[in-house]
């Protein structure tokens, strides 16, 4: 037997064994539905990064398994202590993201392939949970902002327009742009964390801030996230400030 096919056959008993040891551990429990389950990526443009991130809900959960389409373990997570009393609900976490200095866009992706991600639980009385997320590689353009430029400095007594150029559909039909997310957030070290947060629809290219928001003499970032079809996001970002009183 060749090197490679040796190394090939840890990932084929893995995908062959896991609906083994599912059917084998949760033989006789009724079956309980997720009631969300979402995977997706995150890619940054400005920082140049991607991260995958998670999340999934289900009432008094004490275990939580997700396998990639492959067959492997991608989280493994089993409450201990006083919370496994009760369980766990809603679980939303990321990736780190490293930069594509370190890991190219390719080798991630490679890491996450596209498919649907199998995830199995149990509850604290002992039910199981079943459910699957689909993963896409479909990732949107980064958007244009057109307001304010980068290092503008703007007027905070009066409101802020922030503005974009349309996204283009990433692979129509089957991915299209479903939304935009846009964040505003004080960026000022040493100072509380502030954020001005609004979901726009597809067709929107403009959001107002208010200017009770803003404060004279800080800095501020913006940024305006693309969501297509499946959650998959891109980010671009733009620092801007406002005036001195």
């Amino acid at each position: 037997m060749s090197t490679r096919q040796m190394r090939m056959w840890p990932v084929f008993l893995v995908a062959v064994l896991t609906p083994i040891w599912v059917a084998t551990v949760w033989a006789g429990k009724e079956q309980l539905p997720f009631d969300r389950a979402e995977i997706f990526l995150e890619l940054n443009a400005t920082d140049g990064d991607l991260g995958v991130q998670f999340f999934f809900d289900a009432d008094g959960w004490e275990e939580i398994t997700i396998v990639t389409p492959d067959g492997r373990k991608m989280v493994d997570i089993k409450v201990k202590g006083n919370a496994g009393v009760i369980g766990l609900t809603e679980v939303f976490s990321e990736s780190a993201e490293p930069s594509f200095d370190e890991l190219s866009l390719e080798e991630f992706l490679a890491l996450f392939p596209e498919g649907e991600y199998q995830l199995f639980g149990k509850t604290v009385e002992g039910d199981r949970l079943v459910g699957e997320a689909t993963l896409t590689h479909d990732l949107p353009d980064p958007p244009e902002i057109v307001s304010p430029e980068e290092d503008e400095e703007v007027n905070s007594a009066a409101p802020v327009v922030i503005e974009w150029n349309l996204v283009a559909d990433p692979d129509p039909p089957a991915s299209v742009i479903i939304g935009y997310q846009v964040v505003v957030e004080k960026d000022q070290e040493g100072e509380p964390e502030l954020a001005f947060s609004v979901d726009m629809p597809a067709t929107a290219t403009s959001v107002t801030v208010p200017p009770e928001f803003l404060e004279p003499g800080k800095g501020y970032k913006v940024e305006v996230i693309a969501i297509e079809t499946s959650g998959n996001k891109t980010i671009t970002e733009v620092p801007f400030e406002t005036a001195g009183p």
